[in-house]
């Protein structure tokens, strides 16, 4: 059985045991929350509003910051030149398990 669930403005295909890392989420490592999906596959398949009485329980593992990735400005001909950096802050989450 899988599911896709919405956190941060995108949508992420889960399935039991599955480790994602989503944009930043509260709680410390170790805790539990729960997540309503908008569409479950498997055996059945359900969306929109029957989507709603399953729950995809997940556990949050650790809270980062991803790869460096450069930014560079410049401007021929008047020596305008910038470089700046910006490393994006995610959270890892483990899917415990889909129910409902």
């Amino acid at each position: 059985m899988f599911a896709i669930i919405e956190s941060g403005g995108k949508q992420y295909r889960v399935q039991e045991g599955d480790v994602l890392r989503v944009e930043n989420l509260q709680g410390a490592a170790g805790d539990q929350f729960s997540l309503t999906p908008i569409f479950v596959g498997g055996e059945q398949v359900v969306f929109g509003q029957d989507a709603g009485r399953f729950t995809v329980n997940a556990e949050v593992v650790e809270h980062g910051k991803g790869k460096k990735i450069y930014i560079r400005k410049y401007k021929s001909g008047i020596q305008y030149r910038r470089r700046t950096g910006h490393r994006q802050g995610f959270t890892a989450i483990r899917i415990l398990g889909i129910q409902g």
